[in-house]
């Protein structure tokens, strides 16, 4: 299992960019597929038409984001965890991003994907 580590800025508040992820209206506009979301701590949650799935296990709003976290085509069982944390920057929002227990033989393809999938696309959304 491995590790993904990326910082990422964004033209946002915290609190905006926190919506943005759990917020399931919102995540399905930016990425352009469904997205679910109960909003509440051991809630379930989707991306990705339910190619994606997990469960909350903290949420701080405009803060941070912790969630359990697996792609369908993992093991059944294979769930990794993500972090999520927002803080105030000078242009917006700095955002630090862990995940932990990446598969190894998925981990360059998620570590890119969550460029190509989310931070790329919520740019574009933020302009």
């Amino acid at each position: 299992m491995k590790t993904i580590k990326q910082i990422v800025y964004f033209k946002a508040t915290p609190k905006e960019m926190y919506d943005w992820i759990i917020n399931p209206k919102k995540h399905t506009q930016f990425t352009g597929a469904k997205a679910t979301n109960t909003g509440k701590v051991s809630g379930k949650f989707t991306a990705w038409d339910g190619y994606i799935d997990g469960t909350n296990k903290k949420l701080v709003p405009g803060k941070e984001i912790i969630q359990s976290w697996r792609a369908t085509d993992w093991g059944k069982d294979t769930y990794s965890t993500v972090t999520f944390k927002f803080t105030k920057d000078k242009a917006g929002t700095k955002m630090q991003f862990i995940q932990t227990g990446v598969p190894d033989e998925h981990y360059e393809e998620i570590k890119q994907g969550w460029y190509d999938n989310y931070w790329d696309l919520l740019k574009v959304q933020l302009r």
